[in-house]
């Protein structure tokens, strides 16, 4: 039923028509059903989808106001206070500016990685095969619209643009790769292009000339925007936050070495959600790079923040339109809003403290019930706080939308406990 109501964004073509890199096939010729085209998990089936996925590395260099490139890195599943022990942690912490009031906004995993991109879970409080539906914009609608190369790059993931519920590690039968934690395959505005597919691709610490990533670093082909998650190992997910420093400080450590990584380049090194879901879903944040001012380095910056500021900064770094959603009233990380002018806000004390971002509220992907209408939108926000406007082709995909909206131009964004209204969280039976 979700899929029936989706309509066809009217971004494709105007977004990669300003593109001055490379450019890849506009999305919006691209009518084969690329969205299911690489579901197939068996090894035979997987084999031969290897041997002919296409496989691209735009580049671009579109200068930032702040940085150049940014890299977000996502751990799994841990506690502030474990990851912040963590003594590679806390060596990068050393190295960088610890952001000390970070929120996931909801549990479990998956519907965090939706968010980071698409400023909005939309009730989703599962890990299952979700697709957010074509008219749903994300911030690579954005990123290409200013002709900015992106890419994805995920650890053990088996070819470029796979869309699998999971790929196992064949030696010891262990989780490797898993679609929950891979944000762009969860929406059709992506996955329906097989040049959007070209461009999620593997990364790999254990054999690292089968590492695309790796390969992109030697030719000097790494986008300006990356969101790179480690496997189900090295992420903590099924081990413990000793494997995840000990895989950060071996994967990330050198690249810090590495012009062809760090060139005016900011590094987030953050989790999907805390472990204990009984306690606020406060999680560890960390910016490194060399686009971290010297001052700074050592320091911590206790603004409220959540994923849809991952979003927000880069809108600001790079003057880019908002989706919309919750993204337009998010902080903005503070070294970013110094050079942009953007003004960070506060919550009011009290409020926050009874904010636990651990339910999450009604929506389409909600399967305990609720309202599943998908929420529009918001085009009032077209005067935001920022001052950023909303992405043209979604004002002209949604303005005749009858649909509901619950989007603020607020950083205080609701939770299952304290839901808009109308998306109450369904009440256990």
């Amino acid at each position: 039923m979700l899929f029936q109501t989706a309509t066809l964004l009217a971004v494709a073509g105007l977004v990669l028509g300003h593109s001055p890199y490379s450019p890849p096939n506009k999305p919006h010729d691209d009518k084969s059903g690329w969205e299911t085209q690489y579901t197939a998990t068996g090894t035979a089936e997987v084999a031969a989808a290897a041997a002919t996925a296409k496989t691209s590395s735009p580049t671009s260099k579109v200068r930032g106001k702040a940085f150049d490139r940014i890299a977000i890195i996502y751990f799994e599943n841990e506690n502030y206070d474990k990851a912040f022990g963590d003594p590679n942690f806390a060596w990068f912490r050393s190295k960088g500016i610890t952001l000390s009031n970070y929120f996931g906004v909801t549990h479990p995993s998956e519907p965090n990685y939706m968010a980071a991109i698409a400023g909005d879970y939309f009730g989703m409080q599962n890990d299952d095969f979700n697709r957010n539906p074509r008219n749903v914009s994300t911030i690579i609608d954005l990123l290409e619209h200013r002709g900015i190369s992106w890419g994805l790059y995920q650890e053990d993931m088996p070819y470029s643009g796979f869309e699998g519920f999971s790929w196992v590690n064949h030696k010891n039968g262990a989780n490797d790769y898993v679609r929950k934690h891979n944000p762009a395959v969860l929406h059709d505005s992506i996955a329906f292009s097989e040049q959007r597919l070209s461009q999620i691709k593997n990364v790999s610490l254990v054999d690292t000339s089968r590492s695309l990533f790796h390969k992109d670093l030697k030719e000097n082909k790494l986008p300006q925007w990356m969101f790179i998650t480690p496997n189900m190992t090295s992420d903590g997910h099924d081990t413990s936050v000793t494997v995840a420093g000990n895989w950060c400080r071996k994967f990330l450590e050198p690249l810090l070495k590495d012009k062809h990584f760090m060139d005016n380049t900011l590094v987030l090194i953050t989790w999907d959600e805390n472990e204990t879901y009984a306690n606020q879903n406060h999680i560890l944040g960390i910016l490194i790079g060399d686009a971290v001012p010297k001052q700074l380095v050592g320091t911590t910056d206790n603004n409220f923040y959540n994923h849809y500021s991952e979003i927000s900064t880069v809108q600001a770094n790079w003057d880019l339109p908002t989706l919309g959603r919750w993204d337009v009233g998010a902080n903005v990380f503070q070294l970013v809003a110094r050079k942009t002018g953007d003004k960070l806000r506060r919550w009011k004390s009290h409020k926050l403290d009874k904010m636990f971002y651990n339910v999450s509220y009604a929506g389409p992907f909600n399967t305990a019930g609720g309202n599943h209408q998908y929420p529009a939108p918001n085009l009032d926000l077209e005067h935001s706080f920022s001052g950023r406007k909303i992405f043209d082709p979604i004002r002209k995909e949604w303005h005749k939308s009858h649909s509901p909206t619950y989007y603020k131009d607020s950083i205080e964004v609701p939770d299952g406990l304290s839901p808009p209204k109308g998306y109450e969280a369904p009440k256990s039976k």
